[in-house]
C-alpha cells in the first residue's frame, strides 16, 4: 500500500527503444520528443484527479537495459503498479518483458491488488509489426 493513500508509484518496464520515455512524457508533459534518448532512471510526479481526491502519481522510467538489476529490484519493492512497454515491431521487446513480470511476481508475491498494465507502443508502424496478438503470454 501507498505510505499516503493518496501517493502512488508506478514503475514503468520495457526494453531499450520501445517508447517508455516517450509515453510518460507525453503523460506528464503532453509533448513528444522525436529523438531517442536512452534512460538511466528518471522520476516524474504528477498530480491527478481519482475519485473527486488529489493523488499524486510518481512515475518512475526506468532504462531498457538489463545493467541495473539491484534499482529493478529497488523499483519493484517500492512501485504500486506496473506498466510492460514492448514494441509491436519487435517481438524481442516483448519477450524480454517476461523475465520482468516474473520478478515482480516473485517480489510482490500476490498481484490480486497490484495493477500490471501490458502496453503494445509504436502502433503507428504498421509496416514493421512483428507482434499481433498477446493473449496468455503472460498468464494475465
Amino acid at each position: 500500500m501507498p505510505e499516503q493513500s493518496n501517493d502512488y508509484r508506478v514503475v514503468v518496464f520495457g526494453a531499450g527503444g520501445v517508447g517508455k520515455s516517450s509515453l510518460v512524457l507525453r503523460f506528464v508533459k503532453g509533448t513528444f520528443r522525436e529523438a531517442y534518448i536512452p534512460t538511466i532512471e528518471d522520476t516524474y510526479r504528477q498530480v491527478i484527479s481519482c475519485n473527486k481526491n488529489v493523488c499524486t502519481l510518481q512515475i518512475t522510467d526506468t532504462t531498457g537495459s538489463h545493467q541495473f538489476p539491484a534499482m529493478q529490484r529497488l523499483s519493484i519493492t517500492k512501485g504500486h503498479a506496473f506498466i510492460l512497454v514492448y514494441s509491436v515491431t519487435s517481438r524481442q521487446s516483448l519477450e524480454e518483458l517476461k523475465p520482468m513480470w516474473e520478478m515482480i511476481r516473485s517480489i510482490k508475491g500476490d498481484l490480486t491488488d497490484i495493477p500490471v498494465i501490458l502496453v503494445g507502443n509504436k502502433c503507428d508502424e504498421v509496416e514493421n509489426r512483428e507482434v499481433v496478438q498477446t493473449s496468455k503470454m503472460f498468464g494475465f
